[in-house]
């Protein structure tokens, strides 16, 4: 992998973690009109799909076409990342607590290090393990584990690990269609629909098809959801992930957590201590590493 196109991928993935640090704003909204956790996620990818399906039906309809025994690298980003990510993490936060949800699921870039070393024979140096530890205690002081309350479950630390063991296959099954030849618009497109196809089901479709024509700004909000925080973010990271290698663009993506903090202090005036202030320069510090002069951490 060549220098200029390690450079092109970065600015993707820090774009795509952006726009998902800003999906409290959507959730937020979708609690106000009673929807529950997996309602969200069933709205955010059923649009998400439909979205996709238009863009490519527009665009180059050829994008569809796909090999049927290439078909499970689709059914792991959709069902085994998106679906289990989501049922684990929501089901962590229920038995913990919403910090300590967060922190289990960034161990996910030690994670996509490890898988991608058996996997695809990508080296671990020691830029690649001080990053990806640099962004993880980041993280942790981001989310207030320091300082605050760490609530210790033993079912829901395994839900929790469960999270950022789907949310790290998302980059694996991508890397996997890569190097088969797909694209971004494909990639997306398919995983959205295997997604959609796993959560409808436990997602009590009537009540929540009936909670989003009784609002016009439901509708809206859903839409905004699935472009912007799912749409989008999406495709930045599929095509960074292109030009970059798995474990690196697992800890880029721990901007995530920074930018919803973010959020949370201009938006919802969400008090920031020390402590989450350190934790956001300790992240973007882990970023930077990873992209720093001759760094050789692809």
């Amino acid at each position: 992998m060549n220098t200029d196109k390690r450079k092109n991928g970065t600015p993707l993935i820090v774009a795509a973690a952006v726009l998902w640090g800003m999906m409290g704003i959507f959730v937020r909204s979708l609690n106000g009109f009673g929807f529950g956790s997996m309602q969200i996620v069933a709205l955010r990818v059923s649009f998400s799909a439909a979205m996709m399906g238009a863009v490519l039906l527009v665009k180059d309809r050829s994008l569809f076409k796909v090999k049927i025994k290439d078909l499970w690298c689709f059914l792991g980003t959709g069902i085994c990342s998106i679906v289990f990510f989501n049922f684990c993490y929501f089901r962590a936060i229920e038995l913990t607590s919403l910090s300590a949800a967060a922190v289990m699921l960034y161990t996910a870039p030690i994670m996509v290090m490890t898988m991608s070393l058996f996997l695809f024979k990508e080296k671990i140096n020691g830029v690649k393990i001080a990053a990806a530890v640099l962004a993880f205690a980041g993280c942790a002081l981001v989310t207030g584990v320091v300082g605050g309350g760490f609530n210790v479950n033993g079912t829901g630390v395994l839900l929790g690990l469960g999270s950022a063991f789907g949310y790290a296959l998302y980059s694996i099954f991508s890397r996997f269609a890569i190097n088969r030849g797909y694209g971004s618009l494909t990639i997306t497109f398919y995983t959205f629909l295997f997604a959609s196809a796993g959560v409808l089901p436990f997602a009590e479709i009537t009540d929540m098809t009936g909670k989003i024509s009784a609002s016009p700004i439901c509708i809206a909000t859903g839409i905004l959801l699935a472009l912007l925080i799912t749409v989008a973010p999406y495709l930045l990271y599929t095509a960074g992930l292109e030009n970059t290698s798995p474990g690196k663009a697992s800890v880029m993506a721990s901007v995530e957590p920074v930018m919803a903090t973010v959020v949370g202090i201009v938006l919802f005036k969400e008090k920031p201590d020390i402590f989450g202030t350190v934790g956001i320069v300790m992240v973007i510090a882990s970023v930077a590493m990873l992209n720093m002069g001759k760094n050789k951490a692809d």
